[in-house]
């Protein structure tokens, strides 16, 4: 595939005017969300194994050895000998399962909570990636393409949850420049969207034996989380935070409270309040200026991505 300069600026622009800027957080037509009733979860590990098996054929498949990379604080993050971790966020473990142990209003409490990407309406993800490798689709999904993604963590850095986890040794950073462009790819849930493309539900739901999760146009499923938790006393996460999320938590035990039980850490999100990212002037004023530049590099990074496809061929 041939790179010239036309091709440079129309590709990077369109992806610039169709992706990167920041839009208004509201359902728009086709959207989708879930629902957990975070009281139904027994912690039997069936959607994480679902999910694994499932997704399997997305996960990294590394080249070593790995390049020395410069500077030298600049380390590798590999999971491909572990897996089998299945109590935390890594690049081959998009879902797992939080346990929270502790008191309210006197009464002891463990409640199990299935953890993964959110799935923002507005995510800081993909409006402030510099490759332009994240996305939100019509559906809702936000995805990461492995194609084009160097793996710089932007993505994890900006999230309130710090979902993304990195894998090194894969992706275009190895065909560009090892040593200096980024580190790897970064993977999370894509809400198994290929199954979601075929009119099939995503395999953590499905195979659920309690009836945790529900899915559906967005607005529909926010009302059955409100009228949930209007009728059990309970409480909503994931409707106002980060600016409104397309998954909706309902739990018997405040999300305050939770959040002091939950373990957190590297992999293990946390559950406290989340105000909108792009209220703040300056964070909004960044993505807007940024968006021509990112999305001129992700036409670059489309480009020769195509471009090493072929020689492939």
């Amino acid at each position: 595939m041939k790179l010239t300069r036309r091709s440079f600026f129309a590709t990077g622009m369109a992806l610039a005017a169709g992706s990167v800027l920041p839009r208004a957080a509201e359902a728009r037509p086709g959207e989708l969300a879930t629902l957990l009733d975070v009281s139904k979860c027994i912690a039997c590990g069936a959607c994480v194994a679902a999910c694994r098996e499932t997704n399997g054929h997305k996960f990294p498949r590394p080249e070593k050895p790995f390049p020395k990379m410069y500077p030298a604080k600049v380390k590798a993050a590999d999971w491909s000998d572990r897996q089998d971790v299945d109590d935390r966020l890594t690049p081959y473990n998009w879902l797992f399962i939080q346990t929270a142990s502790g008191t309210y209003q006197d009464r002891p409490f463990e409640l199990n909570i299935p953890r993964r990407c959110l799935h923002c309406q507005n995510p800081p993800c993909a409006n402030l990636c510099p490759w332009g490798a994240a996305s939100k689709d019509s559906r809702g999904i936000v995805r990461i393409n492995d194609e084009i993604c160097l793996g710089g963590s932007k993505c994890k850095d900006v999230c309130p949850w710090h979902i993304p986890e990195r894998q090194t040794g894969v992706g275009l950073y190895l065909k560009l420049a090892p040593s200096f462009a980024g580190n790897g790819v970064m993977y999370k849930c894509d809400r198994c969207h290929d199954r979601i493309r075929d009119g099939k539900t995503p395999a953590c739901i499905e195979v659920c034996p309690e009836g945790v999760q529900t899915i559906g146009p967005r607005e529909e499923i926010l009302a059955q989380a409100r009228e949930l938790a209007a009728r059990t006393g309970g409480f909503i996460y994931g409707d106002m935070e980060n600016g409104g999320t397309n998954t909706f938590y309902v739990s018997p035990v405040p999300f305050d409270v939770l959040n002091q039980a939950v373990p957190q850490g590297p992999g293990k999100p946390h559950l406290a309040s989340v105000g909108n990212p792009f209220a703040t002037e300056d964070i909004l004023a960044r993505a807007v200026y940024a968006a021509p530049l990112v999305g001129a590099v992700a036409g670059v990074l489309h480009l020769v991505r195509g471009a090493t496809s072929e020689d492939k061929s």
